[in-house]
């Protein structure tokens, strides 16, 4: 039974999986392709990385599957982290994602989501900052009431998500608008091509980012039902849902568009627009992107509190933010709290650059939880109820693929990479002077 202050395990299968793939789909699934499709110049090879790091996010699954139902707690990678390697490294990630990733990255799909609604409403800049901080508000305000409100909203958003998804397939290939001719050549690449190795890197980064978010569900274990058997389900459900509608949406945009014809994301997807829905097609493709990144929004603004939630638990932040609303039974002043240093960065801007700099850092982070693995199943003897498959080649594979993900992106933009560190790093003198000796470090029951 709950205590009044504890989270209440309301949420099944379709909400965690509603999650993944809300989260995941976003705006990048219009604009990513334009990109890959121009450097690989080939159909053939834009399915290979679409699979390839469809793989890899279905191994980073399996392995956070285990670690989820290690600990079905709220705070997710956070969580493993603290049993892992102690509460240090554990909040120098809490310490990162408070301050600058998830108010970053809300802000930044707020932005992006009203940028588009700008387009069809013709709104003023001071309009499209209303816009924003509007939205931000409102779906936080929507979670701060229920859990329940909050994942209703959201398997509603990822549910038309889909189906707008799928309405373009079908009116694409059904009605025949494109040439399969764009197919072809199938797999030799265009003369003027960039060079391979080039082109596979730089396809590999943009479709990891693709498929950056979907670890978030675990940080909502703590109001899972049956987390060990509910979050592994979720998690390969979510990542497989993913990759099917990435391919499928790249076909029919290749079928739509000439590769020849690229240039960059927004041009593609207004052109594959104008091709669906003539001269309204800007419009219309300008509307299925604010659903889609509506839902995105949905579910950082769900999953990203539980984090600063559980810090706070530990003794590792402001113990009010650990608070249950006694009412609604939701962490109300974790969310509140996001919402808030999310408005404010859509007020300040040049959010997105900020980001940017800890891209690296959160990779490493990422890295960790799954070397986590290896860590937990030594240290500790209980056998939880689902075990990672193919352990230990699962989790090898997928940090293999990682750390050619950081050489890329640390050799692309070093100075990048180490501001990134450097800011996270400024948390252990906060670490140790602020936190190190609380007596609040006890788990909750």
């Amino acid at each position: 039974m709950n205590s009044p202050n504890q989270l209440k395990r309301q949420l099944g299968l379709r909400t965690a999986t509603a999650l993944v793939v809300g989260e995941v789909i976003a705006v990048g699934i219009f604009l990513t392709p334009a990109g890959m499709a121009k450097s690989l110049s080939s159909p053939f090879w834009l399915l290979v990385v679409w699979l390839v790091m469809g793989a890899m996010a279905l191994c980073g699954a399996l392995c956070y599957g285990e670690l989820a139902a290690r600990f079905p707690e709220a705070g997710g990678g956070y969580v493993y982290l603290r049993e892992a390697y102690g509460r240090g490294l554990a909040f120098l990630y809490g310490w990162m994602t408070l301050l600058v990733m998830d108010p970053g990255l809300t802000a930044a799909l707020a932005v992006g989501m009203a940028g588009y609604a700008g387009y069809i409403f013709r709104l003023s800049p001071v309009g499209l900052k209303a816009v924003a901080i509007a939205s931000i508000l409102l779906i936080a305000a929507i979670n701060m009431l229920g859990v329940r409100i909050g994942a209703g909203v959201l398997r509603a958003l990822t549910i038309l998500k889909l189906t707008l998804l799928l309405f373009l397939l079908v009116w694409g290939f059904g009605l025949q608008l494109g040439s399969w001719s764009n197919f072809t050549p199938l797999v030799d690449r265009h003369a003027n091509s960039a060079p391979m190795l080039a082109a596979l890197a730089g396809g590999m980064v943009a479709a990891f980012f693709s498929f950056g978010g979907w670890w978030d569900v675990t940080k909502l274990a703590g109001e899972v039902r049956e987390p060990a058997r509910t979050l592994p389900r979720a998690l390969i459900y979510g990542v497989l849902i993913v990759t099917l509608v990435y391919i499928l949406t790249s076909g029919v945009f290749f079928y739509l568009v000439p590769v020849d014809a690229v240039n960059t994301g927004e041009t593609f997807a207004a052109q594959a627009g104008e091709v669906l829905f003539g001269s309204a097609g800007a419009r219309i493709f300008s509307a299925i992107v604010v659903v889609a990144v509506l839902g995105s929004l949905a579910a950082v603004i769900m999953s990203a509190p539980r984090v600063y939630f559980a810090m706070a638990r530990d003794g590792l932040f402001i113990p009010a933010v650990a608070s249950v609303h006694p009412r609604f039974g939701t962490p109300a002043r974790a969310i509140a709290l996001q919402a808030l240093l999310a408005s404010v960065l859509v007020l300040l801007g040049n959010f997105n650059q900020i980001i940017s700099y800890f891209v690296f850092v959160v990779v490493i982070f990422i890295a960790l939880t799954v070397v986590a693995l290896f860590v937990l199943r030594r240290s500790h003897a209980r056998r939880p109820e689902y075990l990672t498959p193919g352990y230990p080649v699962t989790p090898i594979i997928f940090l293999l693929l990682l750390a050619l993900l950081l050489f890329l992106l640390g050799s692309n933009n070093p100075k990048q990479a180490l501001l990134g560190i450097g800011v996270v790093t400024l948390g252990i003198p906060v670490y140790y002077l602020l936190f190190h000796h609380s007596n609040r470090g006890k788990k909750p029951l």
